[in-house]
């Protein structure tokens, strides 16, 4: 059995798309999986499963939830080793950074830093980013909500065609855990 996280994107904000933690749970052992935990209000579950094909679990949940609640969820599947793999990658100092000045947005596939070439990334200095393995790293100073950064790179033309869903450090490294990863 696998241990892995789901990161469904964009439930539970501002009162849409609303997914009680406790009916995703219900949820995901209804699928069969087992160890079923949630972690926070903001779409992060993990749990262990035989399967092993990452894409195909994220299908299926995206579908359950479609039938069970009614609107279409974008979902990640990653196992634990991933998922601590991103945090030891990690480019920026985050011992020495709060969690909220770090963050993490995860891709459905690789994507390669040209991808993001059209940014003048020396404009929003001292926010930065670097491109890691399905993942992107984002220094934010002043925080996500401030960041300038943050929002120019979450631009429809910079995404065209991925499914992204970002999580700070503390969520980052707490799945890592939770999913037996260490981070």
């Amino acid at each position: 059995m696998t241990m892995y996280a789901a990161l469904l994107r964009g439930i539970n904000v501002s009162g849409h798309k609303k997914i009680p933690m406790a009916d995703l749970r219900a949820l995901l052992t209804g699928l069969g999986h087992g160890d079923v935990r949630t972690h926070l209000q903001s779409g992060n579950a993990v749990f262990s499963s035989a399967a092993d094909d990452e894409n195909a679990l994220a299908t299926e949940l995206e579908r359950a939830i479609e039938e069970r609640f009614g609107f279409d969820v974008p979902c990640l599947v990653r196992d634990g080793s991933y998922l601590a793999a991103v945090a030891d990658a990690c480019p920026f100092p985050a011992a020495e950074l709060e969690a909220r000045q770090l963050h993490v947005t995860y891709f459905d596939r690789p994507v390669d830093a040209a991808r993001f070439a059209p940014l003048d990334a020396a404009a929003f200095l001292p926010e930065e980013f670097r491109v890691g393995e399905r993942a992107l790293y984002l220094y934010a100073p002043d925080g996500l909500g401030r960041s300038k950064l943050a929002a120019a790179l979450s631009r429809p033309s910079l995404n065209k065609g991925l499914i992204a869903t970002s999580r700070n450090w503390n969520t980052v490294t707490r799945l890592a855990e939770m999913t037996g990863g260490d981070a």
